[in-house]
């Protein structure tokens, strides 16, 4: 399916639960134009219920990871993202950082994230799955829909394009 989020913005901006996120991510992987389903994680510093999840096999999801921005460690590397792949992951929006870019942006998925890090994450295991995260502007809720290129996200809670 091909879009931009500017001809979403021209035809749905003024719908109920429409919302556009803050320019704050920078682009990593292959695939620069992504859509799908929300599944959400809040995490600090912390990856081990990101692994669970991305080890899950899906369809058309995008995993939205609340990291608290933090800028001290990265929440995805290179094999997070390669089992990403693997397992049919379509994106992953990250409020934190990732590791191994250069080997992320071989990657035939999509992702975003606010910088890299070099320095991995704890492994505690911490953090609450599919709760409601609030950043960029935009309150992601699992099951919301996700639109993403390079010009933007755009978060709905109704499916905005029609299936081929």
């Amino acid at each position: 399916m091909t879009f931009t989020t500017a001809d979403i913005c021209d035809s749905h901006s003024s719908d109920t639960g429409f919302q556009i996120a803050e320019p704050i991510f920078k682009t990593f992987g292959k695939k620069h134009c992504f859509s799908g389903q929300i599944t959400t994680v809040k995490v600090f510093e912390d990856n081990v219920l990101i692994r669970q999840l991305l080890e899950q096999k899906v369809s058309e999801r995008i995993l939205v990871i609340d990291g608290g921005g933090s800028h001290r460690c990265a929440l995805l590397g290179q094999n997070l993202a390669s089992t990403a792949c693997k397992n049919g992951c379509r994106g992953i929006i990250i409020y934190g950082c990732i590791r191994d870019s250069d080997a992320i942006n071989k990657l035939p998925i999509g992702i975003r994230a606010l910088h890299t890090h070099p320095l991995k994450s704890h492994e505690k295991g911490t953090g609450e799955l599919n709760s409601t995260c609030m950043f960029a502007g935009i309150h992601f809720k699992s099951d919301h829909y996700l639109y993403a290129d390079n010009d933007g996200i755009i978060v709905s809670q109704n499916p905005l394009l029609k299936r081929p």
